[in-house]
């Protein structure tokens, strides 16, 4: 692929390895050059070659911990900076599978660091310049445990809502600018993600664990499609659908001049 035909520069943290890798290949397949961010330099480095070769694009490696401030500001400047960048990709996070009540809040506390905060810094960082361009692509990866608080840790599922709340809003702020922004919301992908959060993929049930490679190729696909939301492993679009409308519908009726009536005082008989 000629280097002259590019698409610009897709910037992909968390991309030294698992979804993040395969969306740098996928994009690089696309057209694009691309920034891969990561805290591990030598692999990095490994992946950029690799996809230099196989793909002829451009492909920088920029080491960052995306939890040291100093690393944040820095691929955020980038961000700022950069007028060939053209697509964000934000999928750099950690999960927790434990209770609530035995975990490491100092754990906690670096989850909503970088799923939560260098997320919404770093698409802030892009959103301007790709609004004033008229054109960009920021994708976040969320969870569907954005949707069942129920499952896994807690804090994790919190900070997953926050990134599709985020999203949404987005979203709105985004209408008639030329720029699209998606939330992917996986179910169990087959990565090292489990091994992380404490619970080894190999003892999740086979019928709920997706590959890698199919859940990055079904969210490219619902992109295509101009989906906000794009959840791979739900059957049923119109079910996702149904909830949201059921969201919508309840938002005007949430602050209103009275409490209701369930909450009024009653007279003792």
């Amino acid at each position: 692929m000629s280097q002259q035909q590019t698409k610009g520069t897709a910037l992909v943290t968390g991309s030294s390895s698992g979804i993040g890798a395969l969306y740098a290949d996928r994009l690089a397949r696309r057209g694009y050059d691309l920034i891969l961010v990561a805290r591990d330099k030598a692999k990095l480095d490994t992946l950029a070659a690799k996809l230099t070769r196989d793909t002829g694009r451009k492909v920088e490696a920029l080491a960052a911990d995306l939890n040291a401030k100093a690393d944040l500001r820095r691929v955020e400047d980038r961000l700022k900076s950069d007028a060939n960048i053209t697509v964000l990709v934000n999928n750099a996070g950690v999960g927790a599978a434990g209770p609530l009540l035995t975990s490491d809040v100092e754990q906690m506390d670096a989850m909503i660091q970088l799923n939560v905060v260098a997320l919404t810094r770093l698409a802030l960082a892009a959103a301007p310049a790709f609004v004033a361009r008229k054109n960009g692509t920021i994708v976040n990866i969320a969870s569907i445990v954005a949707l069942d608080p129920d499952v896994l840790n807690g804090t994790y599922s919190g900070t997953k809502a926050y990134v599709v709340n985020f999203t949404q809003a987005l979203h709105k702020e985004f209408k008639g600018s030329g720029v699209r922004v998606q939330a992917v919301l996986p179910g169990a992908i087959a990565t090292n993600f489990w091994d992380v959060a404490g619970v080894p993929v190999a003892h999740l049930p086979e019928a709920i664990v997706m590959q890698a490679d199919e859940l990055v190729d079904a969210a490219f696909a619902g992109l295509d499609l101009g989906e906000l939301i794009t959840i791979p492993s739900l059957p049923d679009v119109q079910e996702w659908e149904n909830y949201d409308a059921a969201r919508k519908a309840l938002g005007p009726k949430l602050s209103r001049t009275h409490a209701a009536s369930r909450y009024k005082s009653k007279t003792a008989a």
